[in-house]
């Protein structure tokens, strides 16, 4: 079977498939949104998680002086303003508003949780300033975690409609969504 080649600076793609959150910030009266394409579980417990956030994002500011964020997982249904979220600048004004994004009141975090989502991880900071500094790595310890019951229960995701599957963006605004569960018993063929 002959291999496609693919070039290194996407080769990131090749891995990328987990979820694309949404990763609110707060500090003071600022606040701000983000998508990051770049997360990812680290441990169970206490639970942690690890996203990129660049050093230019209001972002990247607020998460440096507050030691907090916010990751939400959007559905299908938010889309457009996930990848909105991640082409516009909150230094422009209010990535909130702009994108007619409601929120709740996390319960441990000042950060909102962005209303719509599916589920929602409230984060602190876990300091490694190393990997902050080099690689624009931040690791957050989960303080909270909260998910929509319509589609999360008993410890699974079960989507009751296409528009409720979490996305995952591939590039060039193009994301794929959550695809059909399916269980394999240890031994068989799946």
């Amino acid at each position: 079977m002959p291999l496609q080649s693919v070039p290194l600076d996407h080769a990131y793609r090749l891995l990328n498939h987990g979820p694309t959150v949404l990763l609110s910030s707060a500090h003071g009266e600022r606040r701000n949104i983000m998508a990051a394409a770049w997360n990812m579980p680290l441990d169970f417990d206490p639970p942690k998680v690890a996203v990129v956030i660049d050093r230019s994002t209001l972002t990247r500011e607020l998460v440096e002086a507050s030691r907090e964020f916010v990751l939400a997982v959007p559905s299908r249904d938010l889309a457009v303003q996930t990848l909105s979220a991640g082409t516009r600048s909150g230094r422009e004004g209010d990535k909130f508003d702009a994108l007619a994004l409601d929120t709740l009141p996390a319960s441990l975090v000042a950060p909102p949780l962005p209303a719509g989502c599916i589920g929602w991880l409230e984060c602190r900071v876990i300091d490694e300033p190393h990997i902050q500094r080099t690689y624009d790595l931040f690791l957050g310890e989960v303080v909270a975690a909260w998910a929509d019951p319509e589609v999360y229960s008993d410890g699974r995701w079960h989507f009751p409609s296409e528009r409720q599957r979490s996305i995952h963006y591939v590039a060039g605004g193009h994301f794929f969504a959550t695809g059909e569960a399916f269980a394999v018993d240890a031994g068989r063929q799946a």
